[in-house]
């Protein structure tokens, strides 16, 4: 296996079987990789299923007309009557002269106490499972889900030292940088979507129209949406990459882009309708972060060519000088005039 993961360079030749030794040999890395990342999520599935599950902590604060949510808020306003109940009866013991009632009114409190003490807490609620199977098969997809994430920078790797060899010197300057900041960008944009964009989608979606609806939420579709929603983050945080990539090959220019800014809004709305969550505010919140990646690849763009310009001009005002430095005296023939 280390003799196929060898360096490669672009000058060396190898044959059909040593192409294809290699990718195995990559594939099973990666596939080790992900195997391995699962393991740890699924061995800390509780921890990955309250990130998930956080979002919808912000359902309680406003306004949820969840019918177990209104239910609990309803517990603990009979549990408020309870602890008045309680005072009323200590207050009772303790000014009865009567043994019997003193006894009879500590026993009331301390019972009406304990039920108080029982009411649960009004806390977001999780998802809905309904199959007898489904909160094993969810956890595990949501472990393999998360385990991809984490190996994805490794998985990355393997794609990107299996493909490299095949680019020239020139083209090895400009997949470089942007095959090293996929990973990062990938990250950036599920941490920007998972505290950005997730959490007011949920409140959205889930205060929508509640009066109309008992709303529940199921496991299979909220993760689902979660998970896809924050691949997508990810997946369009590679924005710079693809348009620093174009740029610099030379299939389009910076000028271009700057031009063509309405067909970008155009072409950031069609993608932000086919992704998850045709609501508004997912729209738009995926649209904005789309739009300044958008900018700021032109920026960089820009001032990538503006580098690449006065490195010319400083080349060609450095060449006569070497030039004339390099190149020999001229020799001039004396001729003699009688």
């Amino acid at each position: 296996m280390a003799a196929a993961l060898r360096h490669v360079g672009y000058e060396d030749r190898l044959s059909l079987v040593d192409h294809l030794t290699e990718l195995r040999v990559r594939i099973i890395v990666s596939l080790v990789a992900f195997i391995a990342a699962t393991g740890v999520c699924m061995w800390q599935n509780h921890a990955v299923l309250s990130l998930l599950n956080r979002p919808l902590d912000q359902t309680v604060a406003h306004g949820n007309k969840d019918p177990l949510i209104e239910g609990a808020r309803y517990d603990q306003a009979v549990k408020q009557v309870l602890l008045s109940q309680v005072v009323l009866m200590r207050q009772l013991a303790s000014k009865s002269d009567d043994p019997a009632t003193r006894a009879q009114a500590e026993l009331v409190a301390r019972r009406t106490a304990q039920a108080a003490a029982l009411t649960p807490a009004v806390r977001a609620r999780r998802p809905v499972t309904l199959g007898v199977g489904e909160p094993f098969m969810e956890t595990l997809k949501v472990a393999a889900y998360a385990g991809f994430l984490l190996a994805l920078p490794l998985i990355l790797y393997q794609v990107y030292a299996f493909v490299l060899p095949a680019f020239s010197p020139r083209e090895r300057e400009i997949a470089l940088p942007a095959m090293l900041g996929v990973p990062f960008l990938f990250i950036g944009g599920v941490v920007f979507g998972y505290f950005m964009v997730v959490p007011p989608a949920i409140r959205f979606l889930q205060n929508f129209n509640t009066d109309s609806f008992d709303v529940l939420i199921q496991a299979q579709p909220y993760y689902k949406f979660v998970i896809l929603l924050l691949a997508a983050m990810g997946l369009l945080f590679q924005i710079p990459v693809g348009i620093l990539a174009l740029t610099r090959v030379g299939i389009v220019t910076t000028r271009q882009l700057s031009k063509n800014r309405r067909y970008a809004i155009l072409v950031i709305a069609i993608i932000a309708m086919v992704l998850p969550g045709q609501d508004p505010v997912t729209m738009t919140l995926m649209m904005v972060p789309m739009y300044v990646l958008f900018e700021g690849s032109i920026l960089i763009s820009w001032l990538m060519d503006r580098r690449d310009r006065r490195r010319a001009v400083a080349a060609e005002e450095s060449a006569p000088g070497e030039q004339d430095a390099s190149s020999p005296e001229p020799e001039y023939a004396t001729i003699d005039q009688d």
